[in-house]
């Protein structure tokens, strides 16, 4: 991500870069949603930053046809540490594209989800990390600044099915980056009925903590996410996991990482904590409910 906020707090002559650069970007956008019956929006990943793009493409639906075209492949930039992310040098391999398109092409307002092939572009969503902003904000407000649109994020965008097959469990789901370094979850194996959604490695360096910790391991992002929307809880950090339960409104615990404070909870029965103690109680408080 160009951290062009900096720069530009510290260096005046990039008034010209923000004048000839960002703001006509930014008013093409608007003129966009001003003359168009159908929109067309670009996004290259993560597949984070795709759900939290949604409820600005939601909120657009209500008046305009949306597609949303998927870019695989895209190479993330050098200066961007990616060494310890699943999909390596990419955003997004052509495997996680496939998994997250039954997921996208369910929403009933997205009109046509596909791979993008070279259609025009409307919004390119992407344009989020060129935008004279601190990033050290609420990720899914990024794409209000880029469209002029502001939903409400306390309401669900994602819909899915049900899904019966863990109902009531606690489920979880943490990545190995981003991690709150003082956060032990340990005391889990207290509790009944636990299971593990993401990676294998990932389930495998927590299942040292937690005996009784089970693993599913989903075909699809559209099954993952009916997984999640029948939990009795989803806890996790700063993921895609997350991100979903973010967008579907379950009961959810964040583990936020003191050096990454970008996803932040909207809506009833969702908080983040940095303390253990924290993080203790509020487990027990959502378990009772």
């Amino acid at each position: 991500m160009k951290n062009f906020f900096k720069s530009f707090i510290k260096n005046k002559d990039l008034d010209k870069e923000y004048s000839e650069f960002i703001l006509p970007k930014i008013k093409f956008f608007q003129d966009s949603l001003i003359d168009n019956k159908t929109i067309s929006f670009l996004h290259y990943g993560h597949l984070g930053d795709i759900i939290n793009s949604l409820p600005v493409i939601k909120e657009i639906s209500k008046t305009k046809e949306c597609h949303l075209y998927i870019q695989k492949d895209k190479k993330i930039p050098i200066h961007v540490n990616s060494s310890n992310h699943p999909f390596g040098e990419v955003y997004l391999s052509e495997s996680s594209i496939n998994k997250i398109m039954p997921l996208l092409n369910n929403q009933t307002y997205i009109k046509k989800a596909q791979i993008y092939k070279g259609e025009n572009i409307n919004i390119d969503l992407n344009f989020f990390r060129e935008l004279p902003i601190n990033f050290n904000i609420d990720s899914v407000r990024w794409y209000s600044h880029l469209t002029g649109t502001f939903p409400d994020l306390s309401k669900n965008y994602l819909d899915v099915p049900s899904n019966n097959r863990f109902k009531n469990y606690i489920v979880i789901m943490r990545s190995l980056r981003r991690q709150n370094k003082y956060i032990d979850y340990s005391f889990l194996s207290s509790y009944k009925n636990l299971v593990f959604v993401g990676l294998k490695n990932e389930y495998e360096n927590l299942k040292n903590k937690i005996s009784n910790l089970e693993f599913f391991d989903s075909k699809d992002f559209l099954e993952l996410a009916s997984i999640i929307k029948d939990c009795k809880m989803f806890i996790g950090n700063l993921s895609f996991g997350y991100a979903l339960a973010e967008a579907i409104k379950v009961p959810r615990l964040l583990e936020s990482a003191p050096n990454f404070p970008l996803v932040y909870p909207n809506g009833p029965n969702a908080y983040d904590f940095y303390f253990q103690l924290h993080f203790e109680e509020l487990v027990k408080k959502l378990n009772n409910k």
